[in-house]
């Protein structure tokens, strides 16, 4: 084994511990000023009609993208937004047991139940998902002109305008990539064959397969309805994830100017995914805690917003969608083959 292949090794098996470290220190350093008492003053003295909101809203989200979903699945089969909801809630609840589990599951019980090709479906997912990013990125420049935070260095909006850049121009070539690819796969591009081929015999006639069916669900709906449906949907989403912090809020007492929701929902967003991707822990906490701060809200409300959410979340996820795989008639195990890759998704 060479040098670079250990320095590899180790970097693997130590890069979990440093991530946790970091993001240990991170929150205990926008934690320093929190005073306990005071913190569980606030959260005893929470106003519970409000904090219903709070699931409330997290569900009605995912109803909302069951609903944009349904305008792409459309082409491939009518299927109904109730269906396509517990899906959704099942494939995330998988997710807390498998982590990044969650398109192939929702794509796999969709698929499963309507008689169609697992890739099919997870292309309409990834569909979903770039539709979502362009959406998002458009909501940057609008929280950047109506929300003046303090920045002095200009570091927190300079980051956010050109991450959202960066996003919309990936996202957008994406979205013309997968037009291309489904043209070349469905036309059998001789370069894509003699790829495939190349692979063990074994493999390459699955590959075929694959490489069709997940061409066939790039599909993008030929009705106008439908087209404003899917993007109207991926906004109204991002309108309603903008009111969790809201509600949580509004339960301790707290309530921001309007556009100040949209700040948090864009700084949160972008955060969430450095902090995935550098697998560092608590990251919603701590871009919460630090944003609201900017916002002037208290370190003990902050800390107390941020963890209704995240507790609100898991909870919803957790009984929506354990409830759903239960009726669904899905053994636990299943959810682990199909998301670990024990067991090759059907077509």
């Amino acid at each position: 084994m060479t040098e670079t292949a250990i320095g590899g090794a180790r970097w693997r098996r130590w890069a979990p511990w440093i991530s946790g470290a970091l993001g240990v220190a991170a929150l205990a350093w926008v934690l320093r000023g929190i005073d306990l008492h005071r913190f569980l003053a606030v959260l005893a003295g929470a106003d519970l009609k409000m904090l219903v909101l709070v699931p409330v809203a997290i569900a009605g989200e995912q109803l909302v993208r069951a609903w944009k979903w349904r305008q792409l699945l459309y082409s491939l089969r009518p299927i109904g937004t109730p269906g396509l909801f517990g899906a959704i809630m099942a494939g995330y609840f998988a997710g807390l047991l498998i982590p990044g589990a969650s398109p192939i599951v929702r794509s796999w019980l969709v698929a499963r139940r309507e008689g169609l090709k697992t890739s099919s479906v997870l292309a309409t997912v990834a569909i979903d998902r770039l539709i979502d990013g362009i959406v998002f990125a458009g909501f940057v420049p609008v929280a950047l002109l109506l929300v003046a935070v303090p920045d002095p260095t200009g570091g927190i909006r300079a980051g956010l305008a050109w991450g959202a850049s960066g996003s919309l121009v990936l996202f957008v070539l994406l979205l013309i990539a997968l037009a291309g690819y489904r043209e070349q796969a469905i036309g059998g591009a001789r370069w894509l064959a003699w790829c495939i081929d190349r692979l063990p015999r074994r493999l390459a006639e699955p590959t075929h397969r694959l490489a069709r069916s997940f061409a066939e669900g790039i599909v993008w709906p030929r009705e106008t309805a439908r087209r404003l449906g899917i993007v109207a949907a991926s906004v109204a989403m991002k309108l309603i994830a903008a009111t969790h912090l809201l509600w949580a809020g509004l339960a301790l007492g707290v309530l921001l100017q309007p556009a100040e929701y949209l700040f948090l929902l864009v700084f949160l967003g972008f955060l969430v995914i450095l902090a995935h991707f550098a697998r560092i822990v608590a990251g919603f906490t701590i871009g919460a805690v630090f944003a609201l701060g900017l916002l002037g809200v208290p370190e003990e409300q902050a800390l107390a917003m941020a963890l209704i959410v995240q507790s609100a979340s898991l909870l919803t996820v957790a009984g929506i969608g354990a409830l759903s795989i239960w009726w669904q008639g899905v053994a636990l195990r299943e959810l682990r083959a199909v998301g670990g890759g024990d067991r090759a998704p059907h077509g």
